[in-house]
């Protein structure tokens, strides 16, 4: 995809005026996201969940909320309901996993690639606990 493309379709997308395109071009770091956006369009960041007891929301082990390299959840591929205090917990993780993506790194070589939802559980006065692992996979 053509670099000038791109910015005409983010400006669009991003209800830029010219002078507010102006000032994204000229940081030298949206030249460097931009530049990847043909690459980041074919990955995306999955939590998958690992263990879940008493879920309010009735997540289960292996519900998948699947995300693209730029942060948005596809709920086309999501379980009906979503936690947003699962989500909450999981920002920072899918943040990195970002980042390691524009890092042209892995994420999937992350040490710490596991978080839970806001809820401490029944043993600590909660109601459940819910983790979710962080996946990187490539679109086919």
């Amino acid at each position: 995809m053509k670099r000038m493309l791109i910015y005409r379709i983010l400006k669009k997308r991003l209800g830029y005026n010219d002078r507010e395109m102006e000032k994204f071009r000229a940081d030298e770091r949206n030249e460097r996201v931009v530049s990847k956006i043909p690459s980041l369009m074919k990955k995306r960041l999955v939590l998958e969940v690992v263990a879940s007891h008493g879920c309010n929301s009735q997540h289960q082990v292996g519900d998948r909320f699947v995300f693209d390299a730029f942060g948005n959840l596809d709920t086309r591929q999501c379980p009906d309901q979503v936690c947003v205090f699962l989500l909450g917990g999981a920002q920072n993780l899918l943040y990195a996993g970002m980042e390691l993506f524009l890092a042209d790194a892995d994420p999937n070589r992350m040490t710490f690639k596991r978080t839970h939802c806001a809820d401490v559980g029944l043993e600590c006065g909660g109601w459940g606990k819910v983790v979710v692992e962080l996946k990187a996979e490539e679109e086919s």
